[in-house]
């Protein structure tokens, strides 16, 4: 086994974590993380082992993954109660969620298909073979690194033609991106229970869809996005009078259609207002209605915010919404598309090389895990701990700490202990102590 171990309060964590496994196989969940933290190159599951100083025992621990692929949503859920005890919402609980593909390659690998690549690059690559994760984020603002997601839990969409290559005694019911989204939103009131803060979730324009919507309005949860030019807006009904009657039940959307294009062409009702977006404060031109509409089952706050050459709209569930929570909160959506980059470039997500449905699952979570718990030991930390650009004098020393660099800072508060623990109380001499030092820098 490894010669070093995590921080105590990542340990409390884990340990926590880990009561909520069966009792034969919880105790390979550390060791997967720890191997996963430290591993070079490729990030197979492979070097997750190697680096652990899994030897003998590493067919237990595939198999483990692949159980944890059976039960994400009972850890993710254990894993997020256990986030609230250092972290806390602001005004609101916000959450964001979006999908991202992973490339993989093999025809054997279940659950993969071709899917839009949603980043072609410089090749013009329309498509790519792999999977496709419905991702769910808790989006936090931190006092001096501006927003951040920290990812809980994801589903693997399949598409129907390509259910039968797995296996027919474990194979999963075909489910929309819609319905695997809704599923997580009612994972998240399920686990998050009554709270006397709004729970709101940011999504992009695809979500924006009646399937979604529904179960988030039977969940009390307000959801934000981005807004088609040609969505089908109605009025909203004219209030009946005190004292009259009119037959028949009360109008739900209104007899009037609304035309986002005309509105937005109107030289009238715009106003400015000063919203924080993207880490610093700037002025929006806006304007903003009620409308009613049929995929919410009711009535919206719709925003219409004009930028240079192009105007954009936004709706909100909630009609008591404000006006800058809701751009904020449109804007702090794109947390979770960084985060979908560091999983993949920088703890190695979609790397793993596991063939079985449910090991995909559990590889995939636990990377997202590793981002989240890295993210969750670094919240307190001073930025002169997470990173030290003494070395690289080119670089900009006021930048926030990067995944990377927080990252790294968690290796070396693992391995410095480590090393003072083989001293055996002496103290070391003061070139020994700076040879150290070096080390650590060359290793994390």
């Amino acid at each position: 086994m490894a010669l070093w171990t995590f921080p105590l309060d990542v340990v409390a964590l884990i340990e926590r974590c880990t009561e909520a496994l069966h009792a034969r196989t919880a105790h390979r969940l550390a060791p997967l993380l720890q191997g996963l933290l430290w591993a070079r190159g490729r990030r197979t599951v492979t070097s997750w082992l190697r680096a652990a100083g899994v030897t003998a025992d590493f067919r237990a621990c595939y198999y483990f993954i692949a159980s944890l692929g059976r039960q994400v949503g009972l850890l993710a859920g254990v894993f997020f109660r256990r986030l609230l005890d250092r972290l806390a919402p602001g005004e609101r609980w916000l959450f964001a969620l979006d999908d991202t593909p992973t490339a993989r390659y093999g025809r054997w690998v279940e659950g993969a298909g071709v899917h839009r690549n949603p980043t072609p690059g410089p090749s013009q690559q329309q498509f790519v073979y792999g999977h496709i994760w419905v991702t769910l984020a808790w989006v936090l603002r931190h006092p001096c690194w501006g927003t951040l997601s920290l990812p809980l839990l994801a589903w693997l969409y399949i598409r129907h033609k390509d259910l039968p290559q797995v296996p027919r005694w474990y194979r999963p019911p075909f489910r929309t991106k819609l319905e695997l989204a809704a599923n997580l939103l009612v994972w998240l009131a399920t686990w998050l229970g009554p709270v006397a803060k709004p729970v709101w979730v940011v999504v992009d324009g695809f979500y924006g869809k009646k399937p979604f919507l529904k179960v988030a309005r039977a969940r009390h949860i307000v959801v934000v996005g981005r807004l088609r030019r040609d969505a089908a807006l109605w009025s909203v009904p004219a209030e009946v009078p005190s004292g009259q009657r009119r037959p028949g039940r009360p109008r739900k959307y209104g007899a009037q259609r609304l035309s986002l294009a005309k509105r937005a062409g109107q030289t009238r009702g715009w106003q400015t207002l000063s919203v924080v977006q993207y880490g610093r404060a700037v002025l929006k031109t806006y304007k903003t209605f009620l409308a009613t509409w049929q995929p919410a089952g009711g009535v919206i706050r719709v925003v219409l915010v004009r930028e240079v050459g192009r105007w954009l709209a936004f709706f909100c569930t909630d009609p008591q919404a404000a006006v800058p929570a809701l751009l904020e909160a449109a804007a702090d959506r794109t947390a979770i598309e960084q985060t979908f980059h560091d999983v993949k470039e920088v703890e190695g997500a979609g790397q793993q090389q596991v063939r079985n449905l449910h090991a995909n699952v559990g590889a995939f979570n636990l990377n997202l895990w590793a981002h989240t718990l890295v993210e969750w030991w670094a919240w307190e930390r001073p930025q002169k701990e997470l990173s030290d650009r003494q070395a690289s004098p080119w670089d900009d020393a006021t930048r926030r700490p990067s995944h990377a660099d927080r990252r790294k800072a968690l290796q070396r508060a693992s391995i410095e202990p480590a090393f003072c623990q083989r001293s055996g109380g002496r103290p070391w001499p003061r070139k020994i102590l700076q040879l150290l030092r070096n080390l650590v820098k060359m290793v994390a």
